[in-house]
């Protein structure tokens, strides 16, 4: 099991675990920042909320129409 460092609840990690399937967290969106100040994982709760309050990204200028 693992802590949550932004909320300090317990969940499962499978790559702290050492579990054979993939983590949880590999389903999620690759591409979200996590702030440098965030050491270790978070809960799948934390995450979710975190890659919800990110702005979309939009096409570069040249490329919109």
């Amino acid at each position: 099991m693992s802590i949550c460092t932004r909320c300090g609840a317990e969940f499962g990690c499978a790559m702290t675990d050492g579990a054979r399937e993939p983590c949880w967290c590999t389903a999620l969106p690759p591409a979200v920042a996590v702030p440098q100040e965030a050491l270790g994982c978070w809960c799948p709760d934390c995450l979710r909320a975190h890659i919800a309050a990110q702005p979309m990204p939009t096409a570069p200028k040249n490329l919109s129409r």
